[in-house]
């Protein structure tokens, strides 16, 4: 597996490292497979949270919209709620980025011990490009690009509105 994470993995060769070798590597590797779950937890929380917010934005509106009516002071909801839609894709992706170079590194580290689980899982599901496993992260993308639209959506209407009132 030759990719850019083998070019420096090892700072020591086994014969002149004073400790345990395979422990100590064994060791690094579940440490970094923890790191890598974590990685992925922070995404989800991120998203729960983004999600929440978003939420809390478009709702925002239809309570202002329906108890005062609709003016201008109300456009900065929805570029507010579309700046929060661009913000959580990029977190998505960044932490998405992330994971790969680490599961890099992981499948790397697995060709120093005796079996490569996670270097097999990820051959045998297509490198998430199969029919039987899509990578979640390619999915969950989609959800703040819905939530862009809707607010495009509700800044026009209220654009719109804002317009024909002036005019009428």
């Amino acid at each position: 597996m030759a990719n850019r994470a083998s070019e420096h993995i090892f700072v020591r060769t086994k014969e002149d490292y004073s400790g345990s070798f395979t422990s100590d590597l064994l060791e690094q590797y579940k440490m970094y497979v923890q790191s890598a779950e974590n990685v992925s937890a922070r995404r989800v929380a991120s998203s729960r949270y983004l999600l929440t917010l978003n939420s809390a934005i478009v709702a925002l509106y239809g309570l202002q919209s329906a108890s005062l009516g609709q003016g201008y002071w109300m456009i900065p909801i929805p570029i507010l709620g579309f700046a929060v839609s661009l913000l959580w894709r990029q977190i998505i992706k960044s932490h998405s980025d992330l994971n790969t170079v680490k599961f890099e590194i992981i499948h790397e580290l697995e060709q120093h011990l005796p079996a490569a689980i996670y270097t097999l899982e990820w051959r045998l599901a297509n490198k998430g490009q199969g029919k039987s496993y899509r990578a979640v992260t390619r999915l969950e993308q989609w959800i703040p690009l819905i939530f862009s639209a809707i607010h495009a959506v509700l800044l026009i209407i209220m654009v719109i509105a804002n317009i024909g009132w002036r005019i009428g």
